[in-house]
């Protein structure tokens, strides 16, 4: 039994005939993220400014950037059925290699039939390396040139993952885009320490490469190098040019929202995006906010992944076309109205303010599944207007338009 109320071949943010948000909104082809390859291939499809629109297409279908990649860490998407997941325009999920490696295992999972079979999700795949969680999980691990020796934070059993090791999971996952195993840094750190970090990620990306090409079928999946470099920009060059040198299929640009302001950020991706290939897709690791989006879309980035929307939303915060809206506030206590009535996402526009309120305020379960189909359905919204408005030439626009809805705020209280 399904439990969304729309149908698997038209997502809610297409179907919507209340949806009158940006006057960029249309109907793309609905078909074209059913299209495959057999092997990785990259189009640029339209460009506005420095913002793209394209397409990475593959055996298991095809991923319509500017695109966000809501997180299944442990093999699920928080609070989400993974039909629900489909309907609202996601195109790719990402898997943690870390998380997975240690439950249920990545041989257990492909005696299983892979990722795919085990979670559900016939399309296509993103696996992170686990590089993350040497910077988050520093207390439990030791690292050398070799790799990491992580400790298990479930049992205390000791994991070792090296570059090759990393790219074997990622394998056995079945996933269809891998990650490098990289080393990650949080920010602020000494120059010293970043680019120590910066060149031992770029010798993991060598061996990382080696281990993706040794496998059989290669040519239909892909492995991404990460530029790393911290807030430095002669190392985010050096690091960028290196991994461009390696002739990889995509590149993520990693080590950023780690602690630095926006404007930090966004100087980052100023000076690493044109060093990176225009024919090849660009991936931010694990950004971030709307206005991340956005800002990064406008500086040629093509994918996005993170956390914010399904963790915001189990824990009271609504994303919307008016910003972010606390739900626990006592405002909503008598509030008949829906979280946002423009929207066609049943959890934005079929349930109350007033009912959500009481969710979140008594920890019922529903308050955070509700509040995270909420989330990401904006989150999808927010990507679908960008590839329609760099297809129209309008992204300036959208983005301005956009801005200012939040910046307008929340609807007024009821009396």
């Amino acid at each position: 039994m399904r439990l969304c109320f729309q149908t698997e071949s038209v997502p809610w943010f297409v179907r919507s005939s209340k949806l009158h948000l940006s006057p960029i909104m249309n109907i793309n082809t609905l078909s074209e993220r059913e299209e495959t390859s057999p092997d990785f291939q990259f189009k640029v499809l339209a460009t506005d400014g420095k913002a793209r629109r394209g397409a990475i297409t593959m055996p298991r279908g095809t991923i319509r950037t500017p695109a966000y990649m809501p997180v299944g860490t442990a093999g699920t998407v928080k609070a989400m059925y993974m039909d629900q997941v489909r309907d609202l325009g996601s195109d790719v999920i990402l898997g943690n290699t870390y998380h997975l490696m240690l439950r249920p295992g990545a041989e257990r999972v492909a005696k299983l039939g892979g990722l795919h079979e085990f979670a559900r999700w016939p399309h296509p795949i993103l696996t992170d390396s686990g590089g993350f969680q040497v910077m988050s999980l520093a207390q439990l691990r030791r690292m050398s040139e070799r790799g990491v020796i992580f400790q298990s934070h479930i049992d205390g059993r000791k994991y070792d993952l090296t570059p090759e090791r990393s790219i074997e999971i990622q394998a056995l996952l079945d996933s269809d885009i891998q990650m490098q195993l990289d080393e990650c840094l949080a920010l602020p750190a000494e120059n010293k320490e970043i680019e120590r970090a910066m060149e031992l990620s770029l010798r993991w990306a060598d061996r990382s490469h080696t281990a993706f090409k040794a496998q059989s079928d290669h040519k239909a999946r892909a492995m991404f190098g990460i530029v790393q470099g911290g807030d430095n920009p002669e190392l985010r060059v050096k690091s960028a040019q290196a991994l461009k040198a390696m002739d990889m299929k995509g590149y993520s640009i990693g080590g950023l929202a780690v602690g630095e302001p926006q404007e930090v950020m966004l100087k980052m991706l100023d000076i690493t995006c044109p060093e990176l290939p225009k024919e090849k897709p660009r991936y931010l690791m694990g950004v971030g906010t709307p206005d991340d989006l956005l800002e990064s879309i406008a500086r040629g980035v093509d994918m996005f992944d993170c956390v914010m929307p399904t963790r915001a939303g189990r824990h009271a915060t609504a994303y919307s076309r008016m910003g972010k809206i606390n739900m626990r506030n006592a405002r909503h206590a008598e509030d008949h109205r829906p979280l946002d009535e423009m929207s066609d996402c049943p959890a934005s526009s079929q349930y109350s303010r007033a009912y959500l309120h009481h969710l979140m305020r008594s920890n019922e379960a529903l308050g955070g599944m509700l509040l995270t189909w909420n989330n990401l359905a904006y989150y999808q919204y927010l990507m679908q207007g960008a590839r329609n408005a760099i297809e129209q030439g309008r992204y300036a626009d959208f983005m301005a338009n956009t801005k200012a809805g939040w910046e307008k705020g929340d609807i007024e209280v009821l009396e």
